[in-house]
């Protein structure tokens, strides 16, 4: 998988024409079994391919049970700043019942290491809406995350996916099943509590202290283009033209040690753009620049898009402000279906 990894950056040279990278992350699967050596041997290779002499922002993602002393001690001698831990929970009820291979001790235990390695630059998953996560449980999480000065996190209402184990649970009656309203109350009490705590929601489903953004999702939601590397990574141009390679293995590496990327990509209309950027930019709080609507697309969709908008702004789930639509506090919860509304 690192050699072909290693290949493809070389056969992907071409994809950025020779814009600069700040950003690098590094996704799941679960890269932080890779060692401190075999994330440096695709660091040293994207940084002969690349333009990366400013790199602001180099990302792992990592089991806490990954985290030990040593491993973060080795990680310090490659480029990575910033550590993105799927703890889930300080419950290890809510735990147990996603079927985690980690419990509370260990992010716990993980985080504080980090910390005490050098790695203040932190983002950690929550998941809220378990059954049987009550709302002053729910409450201590995010306190608790609160109390371990972590700079940024991340929120998702617990999803059940067709085919995982917890899907067959439920169905099978072995698993309680998840609870939408209570998925809403807790995300109105999230936003609540963060705000208590001096988080900004800058994104639906992301938090931080001040002034520390994740620079490399950031730049997903205002759409520059990216690079993506490996099996089922998407890469964008920036323009109209999105591709994804193939999510099996070994067809992935058969193929590129072919010389070849396995990949499908899309052409998107001028609709299906602006379809992207209504969705997109309505999640952040920096909402959706109609003048920028106008300029790349015309005035005929700026009106368009206010009269869907109109019952929305009646109902207090959206504002309309120097020429931006922003999501209310209520109407974050509506998010997906209020953007719908809005499409072409």
């Amino acid at each position: 998988m690192l050699e072909a990894l290693s290949k493809e950056i070389t056969l992907q040279k071409d994809w950025l024409k020779g814009a600069p990278i700040d950003t690098i992350y590094f996704g799941g699967g679960t890269p932080s079994l890779l060692s401190s050596d075999e994330l440096n041997i695709l660091l040293e290779k994207l940084m002969e391919t690349f333009q990366i002499s400013n790199l602001k922002e180099c990302t792992l993602e990592a089991n806490p049970d990954d985290l030990t002393v040593a491993y973060l001690k080795n990680l310090r001698n490659t480029p990575v700043d910033r550590l993105s831990i799927g703890v889930q929970s300080f419950r290890d009820e809510d735990l147990q019942y996603m079927n985690r291979a980690h419990n509370a001790q260990q992010s716990e235990y993980a985080l504080k290491a980090a910390q005490d390695n050098g790695f203040s630059n932190l983002t950690i998953d929550l998941i809220y809406g378990t059954p049987g996560l009550g709302d002053a449980a729910w409450k201590e999480n995010i306190r608790r995350m609160g109390a371990l000065d972590i700079p940024h996190f991340s929120a998702y209402a617990l999803t059940v996916e067709e085919g995982t184990a917890l899907e067959y649970a439920i169905r099978k009656k072995a698993a309680t099943p998840v609870d939408a309203g209570q998925s809403a109350e807790q995300g109105l009490l999230l936003m609540e509590e963060a705000e208590i705590l001096g988080y900004e929601q800058y994104e639906i489903s992301n938090y931080c202290k001040p002034d520390c953004y994740a620079l490399h999702n950031t730049s997903y939601w205002k759409g520059t283009p990216y690079l993506g590397l490996g099996p089922s990574a998407h890469s964008f141009n920036g323009e109209n033209i999105r591709q994804w390679n193939v999510s099996n293995n070994a067809l992935y590496i058969q193929s590129i040690l072919k010389r070849t990327v396995p990949f499908e990509s899309e052409t998107l209309s001028r609709e299906q753009r602006l379809n992207e950027y209504i969705m997109t930019s309505l999640r952040t709080k920096w909402g959706c620049d109609l003048d920028k609507i106008e300029r790349d697309w015309g005035s005929a969709f700026v009106q368009e898009i206010l009269k869907g908008a109109a019952p929305y702004i009646a109902q207090e789930k959206l504002t309309f402000q120097e020429r931006k639509l922003t999501l209310t506090r209520s109407g974050r919860l509506f998010a997906d279906g209020i953007a719908s509304d809005l499409f072409f």
